[in-house]
């Protein structure tokens, strides 16, 4: 069976975290696909959006599976990190945006995959957390420098440094998740949401990403020198003179990616 599973519908892409048995625990295996899905991804070009969640109603993902973990020598534990860690850069250095859909438990490496998405939606119900110093480690594939960059020094200190697991309205207030979305509805509601990625011009996100990503650790002046080079790219392409003839005739633009 597979542990992870890619869907591709048009131009949205949904892959799953597929081992809900065990609450989506990160193993070899499925750690190997979803590197093997990522690349599949990061080399389809029709590919618009990226959701990432959890198979089952209880966990996006709950870290690593530690059974298997109690198993492995320190030697393959490093050897599973390596591999995580270049997975995760992976995920978040993918053309298109990408969705962490946290629809349930979220811990330690799951998180970490969350954090290494663009953007975070969350069930009402989920809970989230670095927990691994409940465990006598730290996050070791970026959670401790991507949380940081996200919602500053001391509030990712505060919440490693306790292992602690917050709510939804937690992780809203302190800026870990972007919006919250009632169980009842969280599916539809972030269908939605990767819908209005997909009716914008597609080369205009992927060219707003590159600017946002390389630009953020430049000081201001390079930032907007790598902005203004990437806004030139733009008016070449058939997508903006398509916008201009649409607003014109006061009407939806259809957008090729072109």
């Amino acid at each position: 069976m597979l542990e992870c599973d890619l869907k591709v519908d048009s131009h949205l892409a949904i892959l799953s975290l597929n081992r809900p048995e065990k609450l989506n625990a990160i193993s070899k295996k499925l750690l190997s696909e979803f590197h093997r899905d990522l690349k599949s991804v990061e080399t389809n070009p029709s590919i618009r959006c990226l959701i990432i969640t959890g198979t089952g109603e209880k966990s996006f993902c709950v870290g690593a599976d530690l059974e298997e973990r109690r198993g492995m020598s320190e030697q393959e534990v490093l050897h599973f990190l390596d591999n995580f860690r270049d997975t995760l850069d992976l995920l978040e250095s993918l053309p298109c945006p990408t969705l962490a859909a946290i629809n349930g438990f979220a811990f330690g490496g799951g998180l970490e995959i969350a954090l290494a998405c663009d953007i975070r939606l969350m069930k009402e119900s989920s809970q989230i957390g670095l927990t691994e110093t409940k465990l006598g480690i730290i996050p070791g594939a970026g959670g401790t420098q991507r949380l940081t960059r996200l919602i500053g020094k001391s509030k990712a200190m505060s919440l490693i440094f306790r292992g602690k697991k917050i709510n939804s309205t937690e992780a809203l207030k302190l800026g870990v998740v972007e919006e919250v979305y009632s169980d009842l509805t969280y599916w539809d509601d972030v269908k939605k949401f990767a819908e209005e990625i997909l009716t914008s011009a597609p080369i205009a996100v992927r060219l707003s990403k590159l600017a946002i990503r390389t630009g953020l650790e430049k000081a201001i002046e390079e930032g907007l020198d790598i902005e203004r080079e990437y806004y030139k790219q733009t008016l070449q392409t058939k997508d903006r003179l398509e916008a201009l003839r649409a607003f014109h005739e006061k009407r939806t633009p259809k957008f090729i990616g072109e």
